[in-house]
């Protein structure tokens, strides 16, 4: 069933397409966060501003490194010991969609630890797009059938698998400086 999935979130993000799927926190609207296109539909579904941030998800520290040439080793260390997920804002990204990328020239990263989307995202080759499921400025949804109809009907794929979880978790956000300070945004 998982294996299946993939294949199917693989075909959509290769499509340059919108999904929707579960994640280590709540259920999120996701695409491909390199193609500008791609990511415009996002903000779209979500009749969000594209002034505002979106979080991207990583598979690896190699992934991270890609994008994100500066990571400080503070941040190595600590998300090498982070057993909750945890949310990093960047300063100076390269090779993201210049749309995922706020205007102070930072980006939220997310080093994912769920199976289904650390591997989806393994062999996409590339990090996903991770917003919550829901219009902006309403409250996230907790569990896949808290999600509004008009989420469900503009992504071009809604991954099946997770639906009848509840997840209550966000990620712990935190903001490091290219010296390498770090500052708690959300614990």
């Amino acid at each position: 069933m998982i294996a299946e999935e993939i294949n199917n979130a693989l075909a959509v993000l290769r499509d340059r397409k919108s999904l929707l799927y579960p994640t280590d926190t709540v259920w999120g609207i996701g695409c491909d966060a390199t193609s500008e296109e791609a990511v415009a539909k996002v903000f779209e579904i979500k009749q969000r501003a594209e002034c505002k941030s979106l979080v991207i998800l990583v598979d690896s520290f190699e992934m991270l490194q890609k994008y994100i040439p500066k990571v400080p080793k503070s941040v190595i260390e600590l998300l090498s010991k982070a057993t909750n997920p945890t949310t990093i804002i960047y300063e100076n990204p390269v090779g993201l969609a210049k749309n995922v990328v706020a205007a102070d020239n930072t980006v939220a990263i997310r080093m994912v630890q769920h199976e289904f989307c650390r591997e989806l995202i393994r062999l996409f080759g590339k990090p996903i797009v991770s917003t919550s499921a829901n219009i902006s400025g309403r409250s996230t949804p907790k569990s896949f059938k808290e999600i509004e109809e008009s989420i469900l009907d503009s992504v071009d794929y809604v991954v099946n698998l997770q639906r009848d979880e509840a997840n209550e978790k966000s990620s712990t956000i935190l903001k490091v400086s290219e010296k390498g300070e770090i500052t708690v945004l959300r614990d």
